[in-house]
């Protein structure tokens, strides 16, 4: 239906932001793209946005267009996801956001496995500094560290992760003994400068009591915007670095990097995927998700306490298993 086509088009430009994205993104030109909107506006009898090349701002009349359309297209997806599911073969769609690092490092070879096996599937990766709003963005899922605070999410965890305080051999033997966090005052270190953080401020928990914490004031000669190169600078000696399990454990196993403060620890940053809740989630997304539980385990092997926790259920200890899934 023609009504359909229009809801499903002024949803991608209002998604897109502007004209000539929504051109770009549906390969038309720019002509034909502002063409279609005076169309509709003409068929519905209102302006639905005012308009420039750069920018397109909604009025209330497109607002309400687009809400009520949303709708109505999730209901139409959610029927055919139902009806396709009946299919031995996974296709459709697959948006996908994630930072830089962990995204190019783990969620890009993930994805690209993924649709190896499914080739029906339209898979796309875009990754951010920040993360981005799944509905506005029009994202199926959301790599995010930490518990997202969106209560309309569904989050399944995919990577036990906490932060890890190391230096190189070198700079650590000519360091003077540290013994609580208080002593990283007077050390080099390499300051991570990313998404507005407090980045000078360094959180600790005590290792076998979590309630205890202690946060330090760090300052140090060389700092960046990029993971990558704080890990690199750690390796070259310049200072010490509070980075992700995930990002240092090979150094961390080859000796290139050591942990300090054996008595402390970073705390927690797991990775969760994260998806809106609807009534029918497609399968595409729940078994994208179940491939990234499964396979991240292969990826990065689990911290030392995770470990530990365990082993210590599998001998009748108490507590519930980390891995699975959570609403907030």
């Amino acid at each position: 239906m023609a009504q359909i086509d229009d809801l499903a088009f002024f949803q991608r430009l209002a998604h897109a932001g502007s004209l000539t994205a929504t051109a770009r993104e549906l390969g038309l030109s720019l002509s034909a793209v502002s063409k279609r909107l005076k169309q509709l506006e003409a068929r519905l009898g209102v302006e639905l946005a005012s308009r420039t090349t750069r920018r397109l701002t909604l009025t209330a009349e497109g607002e309400r267009y687009l809400a009520r359309g949303a709708a109505i297209l999730e209901e139409l997806h959610e029927l055919e996801e139902a009806l396709g599911e009946q299919q031995t073969e996974l296709s459709g769609p697959l948006r996908v956001n994630a930072t830089f690092g962990f995204g190019r490092r783990h969620v890009a070879p993930l994805l690209s496995a993924f649709c190896a096996r499914h080739p029906r599937l339209e898979g796309v990766l875009e990754l951010s500094n920040f993360p981005l709003s799944l509905g506005d963005q029009a994202f199926d899922i959301g790599i995010r560290v930490g518990e997202p605070p969106d209560s309309r999410l569904v989050a399944r965890r995919i990577l036990a992760n906490r932060r890890v305080l190391c230096a190189s051999p070198a700079l650590v033997a000519s360091l003077p003994r540290l013994t609580t966090p208080a002593d990283l005052a007077g050390c080099p270190c390499l300051l991570l400068r990313e998404n507005d953080s407090d980045f000078a401020v360094w959180r600790f928990q005590r290792r076998g009591d979590p309630t205890e914490e202690q946060a330090v004031k760090v300052a140090g000669p060389l700092a960046s915007n990029d993971g990558e190169v704080i890990v690199g600078l750690a390796l070259d000696g310049h200072g010490v670095a509070l980075r992700s399990w995930w990002d240092v454990h090979q150094h961390l196993a080859s000796g290139a990097l050591v942990e300090l403060l054996p008595g402390w620890r970073g705390v927690r940053a797991d990775f969760h995927a994260v998806y809106q809740q609807r009534r029918h989630v497609p399968a595409r997304i729940r078994a994208f998700v179940a491939f990234l539980e499964e396979a991240m385990a292969g990826r990065v092997p689990a911290m030392a306490e995770e470990v530990a926790g365990d082993q210590g259920r599998a001998d009748g200890g108490g507590g519930s298993r980390l891995r699975g899934s959570w609403r907030k």
